[in-house]
């Protein structure tokens, strides 16, 4: 009797050793037969899951984003009023916090591949445009005084200093230690209160 292969458990696996390979050596030590020496299984497997490097690039990077979506949810979920909500929400979005370097690295090769790839520069777009509308959302909700224009303003710069602080913190953990990545975003929150 043949076995029943469960598609969605070998997708998971995939990623997870995707992961790995990007964490381990990056864009470039990312192939086929490193991934499945990861995950234990033939290239033959991952290439009937996943036909090219580069549909694992992309469903790797959805995943990426719906964990980023449910730790968010998550964080907002338990705050007691607007306010908390958003700063909790800011407070979570950098990955020394977390001790997620290894998401950090992964996310900054998939941004290296979307400078290249158009469709994983897509699913980066709508994953930082999500983050975008979620900030201005919880910043409207917090701060009802503030204009449209002030909600847009503090959404961009809370994305692009976490987002720049999780790449160079990578890089530069002396000139990013995490006390110093701290001082920065409570300075930014300083404009909700």
């Amino acid at each position: 009797m043949p076995r029943t292969r469960d598609v969605e458990k070998q997708k998971r696996a995939l990623t997870e050793a995707t992961w790995a390979v990007l964490t381990r050596a990056g864009l470039t030590g990312l192939t086929a037969s490193a991934v499945a020496k990861e995950a234990g299984c033939t290239t033959g497997l991952v290439f009937h899951t996943f036909p090219t490097k580069r549909d694992l690039l992309v469903h790797a990077r959805r995943t990426l984003t719906e964990r980023a979506v449910a730790r968010l949810e998550e964080v907002e979920a338990k705050a007691s009023d607007p306010l908390s909500a958003l700063q909790d929400v800011v407070r979570a979005l950098p990955v020394y916090r977390r001790g997620a370097t290894d998401e950090a690295r992964v996310w900054v090769s998939f941004l290296a591949a979307a400078v290249a790839d158009e469709d994983i520069a897509e699913h980066h777009r709508q994953g930082n445009r999500m983050l975008l509308r979620r900030i201005e959302r919880l910043a409207a909700a917090a701060r009802p005084d503030w204009t449209h224009e002030d909600v847009t303003s503090f959404a961009v710069d809370v994305s692009a200093l976490s987002e720049g602080l999780n790449a160079v913190s990578l890089l530069d953990t002396q000139s990013y230690s995490a006390e110093q990545q701290e001082r920065s975003i409570d300075r930014l929150l300083e404009r909700t209160t």
